[in-house]
């Protein structure tokens, strides 16, 4: 096999979107998991191919093989849920997994896609400058990761990024983005609870496909840390709201409520990104990041239409 494309350590929501936007652009992908996704990518360009990133030799044997110049890692478990009630297990995952294979990476570029939950939401936006602090388990675990792989890969960028979203279809059985359960909700009538007092800089998939790609392809080195968030800081009550606008939904469907006592009581308060970095890159400065009300218009049609 010759040389070349990318390696896209993870095949969920934010890899498979990942790996879409670079075979669209002509980049042969390798996409991998411990399991086959329910939802492959369905897009020319994209294979396939079972890792368990945690096994050293297992991510040695096939970044031999692959030779990929780029490799992108959306790994570990992000439930920050699940994360909090299995902290060891959570920390195990994500830092094996950059450990091996930034050692394995060799003179590749090695884009880590992190979260903004490597702060404790104390501020009201977060830039690269800021002091991490992780409030949660997950964070933590993220931390962790970043360290091990700026410490071992030649060529790292981590890339944290904000509250993720996108359309995800209605049988894809547990939704993994905010807008997705909301908008499925709202579809079927059902109401959304949400906490008013949780705030995020929401990004679109696309828009996080559109600047990792970005960031692969710039020249010579790219700061070791960016930021990615969305240019509207929002609640989540009040991002449930605009939803519900955009599909025409009845808004007192939207319950705003309190984040203590509910899922997302782990979360901090102020999950927001700003970067100070991003837009001084030649590949990423003419991107457009686009804001809830307009990403929430364009998705309604797709929503409505597919359910």
């Amino acid at each position: 096999m010759s040389a070349g494309g990318t390696l896209v350590v993870g095949s969920g929501f934010v890899g498979t979107g990942i790996a879409r936007r670079l075979a669209a652009g002509g980049e042969t992908v390798t996409v991998t998991s411990r399991r086959r996704p329910g939802h492959p990518p369905d897009t020319a360009g994209v294979r396939w191919q079972a890792l368990d990133a945690t096994d050293a030799v297992a991510c040695e044997r096939l970044v031999a093989r692959l030779r990929p110049r780029r490799v992108v890692l959306v790994h570990g478990p992000s439930d920050v849920t699940w994360c909090e009630d299995h902290p060891d297990r959570a920390a195990a995952a994500h830092t094996a997994a950059a450990a091996n294979l930034a050692s394995a990476a060799g003179d590749a570029r090695v884009l880590m896609i992190s979260t903004d939950n490597v702060f404790d939401g104390s501020r009201p936006a977060n830039a690269e400058h800021t002091p991490v602090a992780p409030a949660n388990a997950y964070g933590r675990a993220k931390l962790r990761a970043e360290e091990s792989l700026l410490d071992t890969a030649t060529d790292p960028v981590v890339l944290r990024v904000s509250l993720v979203y996108g359309h995800e279809p209605a049988d894809a059985g547990k939704w993994l983005n905010f807008f997705a359960a909301c908008a499925h909700r709202l579809l079927r009538g059902q109401p959304v609870t949400a906490p008013y007092d949780q705030w995020t800089t929401p990004v679109l998939v696309d828009d996080v496909a559109e600047v990792t790609a970005g960031i692969l392809g710039a020249e010579g080195p790219v700061p070791r840390v960016l930021h990615l968030g969305g240019p509207d800081r929002v609640s989540r009550a009040a991002w449930a709201s605009v939803v519900a606008e955009a599909l025409g939904a009845p808004p007192q469907l939207v319950v705003p409520t309190p984040r203590a006592g509910t899922r997302y009581a782990s979360r901090p308060a102020n999950t927001c990104l700003t970067s100070s970095l991003l837009g001084r890159l030649p590949s990423t400065e003419a991107i457009a990041v686009r804001g809830v009300h307009e990403a929430a218009r364009s998705l309604a049609t797709a929503f409505a239409a597919a359910g």
